[in-house]
């Protein structure tokens, strides 16, 4: 039975794993308080009205949420420009020839599910494949548009310098009404996204045994041999 020589790589930094989990934190609060805002239960209580706060727990969980989300974003755009190869802005440019050609083999095994016939060692990232590349930078901008829409919806009953940054938001879309709409069909783009994406890592570590799961909480990957003398 013919057998690969894999080696070890260190391919995902501490603060891009920190990113990542922080980022799967802060979204999970902020979709299920997000659909409590919009459709709030009745709850019936014999207690003083005084002594019921779960509606204002509710929203202080999901603004403290969209600010640690909107900073940790800044965080990993700053990492983009100091951290290694597989974090740098450059791996998410997507208007290459290489990466049109492993996006097209990366469609056929994850949607098409056909055996390509170019090597593996040639055509698997280290780091992320082209589609994921791709869809990060569009969920980049989806990410824009929530915080956006988020904190204009928030600019007029905050006194923080940085929601009073959106207040042009609510006016350009027309009103109230629009931005939470933008602001729900987003939520939904990110839930979408985020079944895809747990479906597409099991997915791949499964086919591809290169410890795509595990990479993400210790950062190593294990990577053909000849595949890191190709890069």
């Amino acid at each position: 039975m013919k057998t690969k020589n894999f080696k070890r790589v260190y391919v995902w930094e501490v603060p891009v794993r920190i990113f990542h989990w922080i980022n799967v934190l802060s979204l999970t609060v902020l979709v299920l308080s997000g659909f409590l805002i919009a459709n709030p239960p009745a709850l019936l209580s014999n207690a003083e009205p005084f002594n019921l706060h779960m509606f204002g727990t509710v929203r202080f969980l999901h603004f403290s949420a969209a600010y640690i989300f909107f900073f940790n974003m800044i965080l990993r755009i700053y990492w983009s420009f100091v951290g290694n190869q597989f974090s740098n802005w450059r791996a998410f440019w997507p208007f290459t020839k290489k990466n049109w050609s492993n996006f097209k083999h990366v469609l056929k095994i994850d949607i098409l599910l056909k055996n390509d016939k170019i090597p593996q060692d040639k055509d698997i990232s280290i780091g992320h494949n082209s589609v994921a590349t791709f869809s990060y930078l569009v969920m980049f901008f989806v990410a824009l548009i929530q915080i956006a829409t988020g904190f204009g919806l928030y600019a007029d009953s905050s006194s923080f310098w940085l929601p009073k940054l959106f207040n042009w938001v609510v006016p350009l879309l027309g009103g109230d009404f629009m931005t939470r709409t933008v602001h729900h069909i987003t939520t939904w783009v990110f839930i979408f996204f985020a079944l895809v994406h747990i479906y597409l890592v099991f997915y791949h570590d499964w086919l591809e045994g290169r410890g795509e799961v595990s990479s993400m909480f210790g950062g190593y990957k294990f990577v053909n041999n000849k595949r890191i003398k190709n890069n």
